[in-house]
């Protein structure tokens, strides 16, 4: 494979299959500025910034190393904290922001969000320096979301962002000089070999990346039981935590079909290896309610790579996006190595804990909605000890077609698998429980009765089973409440809307 770190070309090919970035960087470069804490993609300490080859050239964005494979960086270009500063005298105007405004204590975190804080200035920066102050720190705040800082130094990290925002012409063009002369050689559709070579064949493992889904489908047929990779920040926990060995990896990161978000008027097609920052673009106007989901899944840096497929794939019963599709009834089409290809619904798709309807030698190409269900009242609620980049206790979606008499309920985190609340949907499609936006509270009783009757949850380090079946009961009332006001005109915000 070939990509470049800072300043420095570099052709690989002997590391092993799920060598991570990190290793490789602070290992094989001796770059020890991207630092190890928590090797799960929550800290942030990690973060670096990688470009990635795009009709606009390269597109730059953060990610955490410790959980990025080496091999998904194929003609990319990656830029470390030791790249920032142009020289020992003139440091990047990021970095002389925390000096200047004590915005590092002890100092471990601080590479993390110098790498965050560049990158929303190279992205964002001229833009925000245009903005008002609260902008400004509302775009500060999403950008450190992923960095944890132990010392508990928010306050002038955040004062550091918006002081840098206030230099943007001075690194307008920083990173280019870093780019090599000779362009990053990207492999196309046309020129690729019928079976792509693998990229990674170190210590006798083997790491592709296809470019198309027919090649996919012959790695596929030829390895069987290789592990599909989207964004890797589940799959590559398995590695970092886990301690396991990957010999045989797909990546799907170049399948430019499995990218696509395509939109007509009967359907809003949804490729699965769609990254969940590009899905906040997409589906902005189409499902608002979404997008601000969206904004608590993992961090910047976990939606910047994490994707839609591979939520829905890995079979977590508390995964945040499945809850929102099995409300829509959203469909997967699921595609085999012969190219054999068949549309599933989601409520089939599910069927114990961790285990799904995919056979081996099967990937999940795209999640089908139909446009009609986008244009119904929509409740998203996610409950988490943390406001952002945090796990759910419990997740619940809540679907109201008044029109047709259909309410739709799902939860995360009630059973071994994201469910359908069955019996209470039934019960409150057929019974007037909204009146002229006056909720009757009886049959909101009889609801959560019918509720607590059909899960039965776990009692786990995020949540008892008593809290889980008291909290759903609670989503429940507060999105009969809100739905109920929305009919009637009414504005009642009873969701959180800002936070510390």
């Amino acid at each position: 494979m070939r990509f470049a770190v800072n300043n420095k070309p570099i052709d690989e090919r002997d590391a092993a299959a799920d060598m991570t970035l990190l290793r490789y960087l602070r290992n094989g470069q001796q770059l020890m500025g991207t630092k190890e804490g928590c090797a799960s993609g929550d800290c942030g300490a990690c973060t670096v910034m990688v470009g990635r080859p795009s009709a606009q050239g390269l597109v730059y964005s953060t990610i955490n190393a410790c959980i990025c494979p080496l091999g998904s960086l194929q003609d990319c270009h990656v830029i470390t904290v030791e790249a920032l500063a142009a020289s020992a005298d003139s440091l990047h105007p990021v970095q002389a922001a925390m000096v200047e405004c004590h915005g590092s204590q002890c100092g471990f975190c601080t590479p993390g969000f110098v790498m965050s804080l560049a990158n929303l200035q190279l992205n964002q920066g001229a833009v925000l320096a245009q903005a008002d102050e609260a902008v400004q720190r509302a775009a500060v705040i999403d950008a450190i979301s992923g960095n944890l800082c132990r010392c508990t130094g928010y306050r002038p990290i955040v004062a550091a962002g918006m002081a840098s925002l206030k230099k943007p012409a001075q690194v307008a063009s920083f990173v280019q000089k870093w780019v090599p002369d000779a362009p990053l050689a990207s492999i196309t559709p046309e020129s690729a070999a019928p079976i792509p070579a693998p990229l990674l064949q170190g210590e006798g493992s083997g790491y592709w990346q296809p470019h198309t889904e027919a090649e996919l489908q012959q790695l596929l047929d030829a390895h069987p039981q290789a592990r599909l990779l989207a964004g890797g920040t589940d799959l590559m926990l398995e590695v970092t935590q886990q301690y396991k060995i990957l010999p045989q990896v797909i990546d799907l990161n170049r399948v430019a079909s499995l990218q696509q978000v395509d939109v007509n008027e009967q359907e809003v097609i949804l490729g699965a290896a769609v990254c969940y920052s590009q899905l906040e673009k997409s589906l902005r106007d189409l499902s608002p309610e979404f997008v601000a989901l969206l904004g608590r899944l993992g961090s910047r840096q976990i939606r910047n790579r994490g994707t839609l497929g591979g939520n829905i794939g890995n079979a977590s019963p508390i995964a945040d996006s499945p809850p929102y599709l099995l409300v829509l009834d959203a469909e997967v089409e699921i595609i085999n190595g012969r190219g054999d290809s068949r549309r599933e619904k989601l409520t089939h798709f599910y069927r114990d804990y961790k285990k799904t309807s995919l056979m081996t030698g099967e990937y999940i190409a795209r999640i089908y909605i139909a446009r009609a269900t986008l244009a119904a009242p929509l409740k998203l609620f996610k409950l988490s000890k943390r406001y952002e980049d945090d796990i759910s206790a419990v997740m619940g979606a809540f679907y109201w077609n008044p029109a047709a008499g259909d309410y739709r309920i799902a939860f995360g985190g009630m059973a071994a698998i994201p469910k359908r609340a069955s019996a209470t949907e039934q019960f409150l499609s057929t019974v007037n429980w909204c009146v002229n936006g006056v909720v009757d509270e009886q049959i909101l009783e009889q609801a959560c009765d019918l509720l607590r009757s059909e899960f039965s949850p776990l009692s786990d380090v995020r949540a008892s089973a008593a809290y889980r079946l008291a909290m759903a009961c609670n989503l429940l009332k507060k999105a009969c409440y809100e739905l109920a006001a929305d009919a009637a005109g009414l504005a009642i915000e009873t969701r959180l809307f800002a936070h510390a």
